[in-house]
Formats: structure tokens, sequence, C-alpha cells
């Protein structure tokens, strides 16, 4: 029985993609595209450009952790809601979230194909967080 499509998304958040790159080959269609708008801008990304950014962020991170509050699917499509966790290779014992996550994954043969992400920056405030737990 094929996985599925949450699944899918899932397994590959979990996974270490940021210091081994060859799980983005495993869940990432070759034609991937990534729609990402952050706090620094807009990006248009194709799967090396994705592998690019997770080995440069992998240089930093010791362990990236997301803490999923939603998941949810609808057809060839997945949503997820997240927060990454990330321990930092300077101080490996203490874990701190980093950014929050929103994104909505067409799946086309049992792979991420098409993606629109957004991102922000953890909040200072601590009533903000309330709504990621």
């Amino acid at each position: 029985m094929a996985k599925s499509k949450k699944k899918i998304v899932r397994e590959f958040y979990e996974s270490d993609f940021f210091n081994d790159t060859s799980n983005l080959d495993k869940y990432m269609h070759p034609e991937m595209e990534l729609y990402w708008n952050a706090k620094t801008g807009y990006n248009h990304m194709d799967i090396q450009a994705v592998k690019d950014m997770a080995t440069e962020a992998g240089k930093s991170f010791d362990a990236v952790r997301p803490h999923i509050t939603h998941l949810m699917s609808d057809g060839d499509n997945v949503v997820i809601r997240f927060t990454y966790h990330v321990t930092t290779i300077e101080t490996p014992e203490v874990e701190e979230p980093i950014a929050h996550f929103m994104a909505i994954w067409e799946l086309k043969d049992g792979l991420m194909y098409r993606g629109y992400q957004m991102t922000q920056p953890i909040e200072e405030d601590k009533e903000a967080m309330k709504s990621w737990k």
C-alpha cells in the first residue's frame, strides 16, 4: 500500500534533510518548485536551490526538529503548519525555536511537486507563541 500524502509530507519535514540532503531526493519530485514568501523576501526555488539552502543551513544546525501543529490533506494537496526548533553546533545542549512555517504542497507521483510556503521569525511575546502549540 502506498504512503498517504500526509505521511510523505510529515516524513520529509521530520527527516534530517539539513544534514543529509539525499532525503530531498526521497521526498521531492525532480521537477519540484517552491514558492517561498518570508520576512526577508520572496524566493522561487528548484530542487537544487533547496539542496544548496539545506547544505548551508546544515553547517550551523546540529539538529532541526519541527513541532507540527496542523497537517491536513485534500486530494493531491497537503497543508502543514509547524515551528522549527534547532540546536546549533555552538550550543548543542540548547534547543531554540527559530521560525514558524505554513506550506501547501501539491504531490505528484508520490513526491512533493509544487510548494507554496510562508515563514516568519519567532515572536518574543510569549502570548503570540500560544497559537503555535
